[in-house]
Parts: structure tokens; sequence; C-alpha cells
């Protein structure tokens, strides 16, 4: 069946673990020779300072975040204003100023309701003077003297001027 003319006693997986078992000595004999010549030392003092500078900024970092939530602004940005302790004796000043504030943007929105109202009413009276100014002009085309003159001609009704010559009253 095989032409395998020689047997292996061993099987592959206790190749690869003779393997893995040579290649974790070499690595053991390569790190006792650096430590036996101070390499790991150097880099375990780098690896020290290193972890130290990372704690030092995550330190800083939570300090700082700390600082910002304390902060006034930040608490009333974020409303953790309103569960500091000694804020529930505010609580009905803050409501006032929020009515307050309410009362405010409604009384805007009404003073700007009626403006557009006044400016309404405004255009509104302009286009009547405008329509009066033309009934007037429409009025004084059809009774200027010639037209008074044409229309008593019509009738039959003479026109005449006065004799007497007109006085001017004074008023003082």
């Amino acid at each position: 069946m095989y032409d395998d003319h020689e047997f292996d006693p061993i099987t592959p997986d206790e190749e690869a673990q003779r393997q893995q078992d040579e290649e974790f000595a070499r690595r053991v004999r390569r790190e006792i020779r650096r430590v036996e010549r101070g390499e790991a030392d150097d880099e375990i003092r780098a690896d020290e300072t290193r972890e130290a500078e990372e704690e030092a900024q995550r330190q800083q970092a939570l300090r700082k975040e700390r600082r910002r939530h304390a902060s006034t602004f930040w608490q009333l940005f974020s409303g953790t204003i309103l569960v500091r302790e000694g804020m529930s004796h505010s609580y009905p000043y803050l409501l006032a100023i929020a009515g307050m504030f309410l009362v405010s943007i409604s009384v805007v929105f009404m003073a700007l309701h009626t403006d557009m109202k006044y400016m309404r009413l405004e255009r509104e009276v302009q286009v009547l003077r405008e329509r009066s100014i033309r009934w007037q002009e429409r009025r004084f085309r059809c009774t200027t003297h010639s037209a008074v003159t044409d229309e008593l001609r019509r009738r039959g009704i003479e026109l005449y001027d006065p004799v007497a010559p007109s006085e001017v009253i004074d008023r003082r």
C-alpha cells in the first residue's frame, strides 16, 4: 500500500511540540544572555519609565476631567448643578426665573404680532388714501367749470357771473 520504506514513529503533533520547545529554549537562552549583559535591565527601566509617564498622563487627564466637571459652567451646561448639595433651596428662584423667561418670550411674540398687524393696517390705510385721491381726481374732472357749464347748458339753465364783486371776509 505505502511505498514508504522508512517508518517515523513521531507524529506531526509531537514534531510541532518539539519545535515549539526548541524555540522556547532558544528564547530563554537569548534572554539569559541579555540579562547577563545588562540589556534587559535597561529595557526594564525604560518600560518602567514609560509606564510611569503613561500613568502620569492618565492621572493628569483624570484631574483635568474632574476639574472640568467641577467647573460651574460645565455644571450649568450638563445640569448637574441642580443635584448639588444645597441647590434645592434655590429651586423656587430658578422656577421664577424660568417663568420670567417664558413671559418675556411670550411678550416678544405678542409685540411682534402687534407690529405685523400695525404694518398690515398701515398698508391698508395707504391703499385707502390712494383710492380716495383717485376718487377726488375723478370728481374734480367731472366737476370742472367747463363740465358744469356744459351740464347747465344741456339742462337749459343759464349761467351768469355775479354783478357785485365778491367780498373777502377777514377774520380777526
